[in-house]
């Protein structure tokens, strides 16, 4: 069932470098530039990006591991529930993003002389 490790080995790392680095930065400050308009909800966007890629490593460590059919099917489970904590987070972010949409652009707060 678990196949070659080597495959998994390589699937882990192309997903890490994928799909890691764009996430850790957003929370940070970085936006990419195809979502600057859609500030609001950028944070709830990135950790829904890290739940969708937690589910790479509870798939792919347990079969390198060469653990039993439970454990494997047991970290699959846990997968699924943090897919569906990122469509929560995604959920979330569009919302807050059409209402900061309806609100308006805020304009800058000048000094007085």
């Amino acid at each position: 069932m678990n196949g070659n490790p080597l495959y998994h080995w390589i699937a882990l790392a192309v997903s890490t470098a994928l799909m890691l680095p764009i996430p850790v930065a957003m929370p940070a400050g970085w936006t990419p530039l195809w979502m600057r308009e859609r500030q609001a909800g950028m944070r709830l966007r990135a950790y829904g990006f890290l739940c969708c890629y937690a589910l790479m490593p509870l798939n792919g460590i347990p079969r390198i591991a060469d653990a039993s059919y439970v454990t494997v099917m047991a970290c699959m489970n846990v997968g699924f529930g943090f897919i569906a904590a990122a469509a929560v987070l995604f959920l979330l972010a569009e919302r807050k993003d059409s209402r900061a949409r309806a609100a308006g652009p805020v304009e800058p707060v000048r000094s007085r002389p």
